[in-house]
């Protein structure tokens, strides 16, 4: 530190030291209070959870890569076919459909060349997908969990759950999880006007992953599709809809994860006990939005459409 500090006015070289004695303070005391307290958690490396989150980032991208291999070749192929190709295209359909045309112009044998080099690359990526989420799928039922049984979760849902998750024993509550998640809505009423808006913060990743789970319940036939339609009836918004609708969820994916590490802990004997030990797989949750469940009565547990597997 003196080194840092050389050459400095005295003055703000006082300054410095002095703040630089006030954190070694502050530090000191964190770890006298730490070393006397009981029943602190200890943090342990959980290597399945670290694996999982290497695996799903490994996947995350390779969807990436295929949405982005797809984009270039509808592009192609609006060029090549007369009204271009549906939006979802496997690399069959693709080829089959490319197979219609025999373009003679240089231009046109030159794209219809880099729209098949496309498809094979989809194909590549699609096979490595397959792949991944078959890791995935093993990885994810080897902790025990339950969360692909929740409609809308797959494996890489799953895993991505796990790995940033960790301890679920780390949220107070399923409010204070919602405010870790960024589901929570943040209070911004004015006067006699009470609303609530949508939050930015909190883990993205996790806030993708409920996401994809209600976009798949309002594709199908599930409880959480009557609860948003039940929100669009009394008022509300679609996007608003679709937030209280991801709330909603996000209490169903913390009352699972309850469910799987109350069994886990689960003695012979039948009895639940605590754990000492928290996973480092993500930092201590901090609430950056309101924890306060979103307005209007909830139930505290889900109907079993709501639960059934996809």
């Amino acid at each position: 530190m003196a080194r840092v500090i050389i050459g400095m006015d005295p003055h703000k070289r006082s300054a410095t030291v002095e703040i630089i004695t006030s954190r070694e303070k502050v530090a000191h005391c964190i770890a006298v209070a730490a070393l006397r307290a009981n029943g602190l958690r200890q943090v342990t490396v959980d290597d399945v959870r670290v694996g999982l989150r290497l695996l799903v980032d490994r996947r995350d991208g390779l969807g990436r890569a295929r949405t982005e291999a797809l984009s270039r070749l509808h592009h192609l192929l609006l060029e090549l076919v007369p009204g271009g190709a549906k939006q979802f295209l496997s690399a069959p359909q693709a080829r089959a459909l490319l197979n219609t045309v025999r373009p003679r112009d240089l231009v046109g044998r030159t794209r219809r060349q880099l729209a098949s080099e496309l498809i094979t690359e989809v194909a590549v990526i699609d096979k490595k997908i397959k792949a991944a989420n078959q890791q995935l799928t093993e990885l994810v039922a080897s902790t025990g969990s339950t969360l692909q049984q929740l409609n809308g979760i797959g494996p890489s849902g799953a895993a991505r759950l796990l790995g940033d998750i960790g301890d679920v024993g780390r949220f107070a509550s399923r409010d204070h999880f919602a405010s870790w998640n960024g589901t929570a809505p943040i209070d911004a009423s004015s006067g006699d006007q009470h609303r609530h808006r949508l939050s930015r913060a909190g883990n993205r990743r996790i806030n993708r992953v409920l996401h994809i789970m209600a976009i798949v319940q309002l594709r199908n036939d599930t409880e959480g599709r009557a609860y948003y339609r039940r929100k669009l009836a009394a008022g509300k918004s679609p996007m608003e809809a679709m937030r209280a609708l991801k709330r909603r969820l996000s209490n169903v994916v913390y009352q699972q994860l309850v469910k799987d590490a109350e069994r886990v802990r689960t003695g012979p004997g039948g009895q639940v006990g605590a754990t000492l030990q928290s996973s480092a797989a993500g930092p201590i949750p901090t609430a950056g939005a309101s924890e306060k469940p979103l307005p209007g009565p909830a139930r505290t547990h889900s109907r079993t459409p709501l639960l059934a597997a996809s």
